[in-house]
């Protein structure tokens, strides 16, 4: 196993994870407009559903997710790197 490898590949999912929460919690912030009618006579159009909001925080819960799991990996790298400094010395 290269720890250096393992570490690398849980820092990006860190970063990762960080872009999907920020994405996600912009999305969230978002105004929610109800039905507005464009013009007299013409359909009304949703400008944001509540099931965008609900994808959104879904999207939350996932980045968070990873967000978890990337920082095991980190910590077992680490741990990992401990144990062969501590045999090679």
């Amino acid at each position: 196993m290269q720890v250096n490898s393992a570490m690398s590949s849980g820092l990006a999912g860190l970063q990762s994870a960080q872009q999907g929460i920020s994405q996600a919690t912009t999305e969230v912030a978002k105004p929610t407009q109800t039905n507005q009618a464009v013009e007299e006579g013409k359909e009304q159009r949703a400008l944001q559903s509540e099931s965008d909001k609900t994808s959104a925080l879904v999207a939350a819960k996932e980045s968070e997710n990873q967000a978890q799991a990337s920082a095991e990996v980190v910590e077992a790298a680490d741990e990992t790197l401990g144990t062969v400094i501590d045999i090679k010395v």
